[in-house]
């Protein structure tokens, strides 16, 4: 007999599929390229829901992966997650929606590509079933807290339908927010909420916790990089040197 874990294993993995081939956004007109970005496990407990990959991620593939999710990894760190257990990783909207037109940071959505991909997100968190929820940035905190100015969700826990969220900034280093030590301070009082509930589901005796080893993936063909040059991100693709096979001895 199949275990429920193992057919909810196979719908996301068949989601997650189905969420890589999506192109409503294209078909609409609203981007000129399609390729959402989605990762994690069905055994995770913990899921981020961040506003839209950005251009790094659009690359590699994963979500997360260039300066603001470098930034986010550290504050992952400061509440006892390392890379080894990041959590579900998923967006508002799945593709990286293109530069802001003020050329400061990347653009905002639009409320239509937001309708677009809602269905995908609903589904995901269906199938999952967090335990926790990190809300990054303003347009997750819209979607699962309301419309508040950030000082009025940060630093606050709330639980609902038994899962709690968590709200934090964008990580972005455009966003000026964390400039003003008040709003530093909710921030850390927002890790503080997000490890103690991590903390809380090591100590439940059933189920598989979000810090069991996991097997770690095979790592990407390529490296990479951060430019300090205007704060842009880029990626190097450098292929690894295949290792020269051993001479045998005669």
């Amino acid at each position: 007999m199949t275990r429920p874990g193992v057919d909810r294993e196979r719908l996301l993995k068949r989601l997650h599929a189905r969420i890589r081939a999506c192109t409503k956004c294209v078909d609409a007109g609203y981007l000129e390229r399609a390729r959402p970005i989605v990762a994690g496990s069905i055994r995770d407990r913990i899921a981020i829901v961040g506003q839209a990959p950005g251009a790094v991620e659009m690359t590699v593939g994963q979500p997360f992966s260039g300066r603001s999710g470098a930034e986010l990894r550290r504050w992952l760190g400061e509440a006892g997650i390392d890379e080894d257990h990041l959590p579900y990783r998923t967006a508002i909207t799945k593709c990286f929606p293109g530069k802001s037109p003020s050329g400061s940071g990347d653009r905002r959505p639009s409320p239509a590509e937001i309708a677009l991909c809602r269905p995908w997100l609903d589904q995901e968190l269906a199938l999952l079933r967090p335990k926790v929820v990190l809300l990054v940035g303003g347009l997750a905190i819209d979607r699962f807290w309301g419309r508040v100015p950030l000082e009025a969700a940060v630093g606050r826990s709330r639980v609902k339908d038994g899962i709690t969220y968590i709200p934090v900034p964008h990580p972005s280093g455009a966003s000026r927010w964390l400039n003003d030590a008040a709003h530093r301070e909710l921030l850390r009082k927002g890790l503080a909420h997000l490890r103690r509930a991590a903390q809380a589901l090591d100590r439940q005796p059933s189920g598989r916790t979000m810090r069991v080893p996991r097997r770690k993936s095979a790592p990407l063909p390529f490296r990479v990089a951060l430019s300090k040059v205007r704060g842009r991100e880029e990626v190097i693709t450098e292929m690894p040197k295949k290792k020269k096979a051993a001479k045998k001895k005669h």
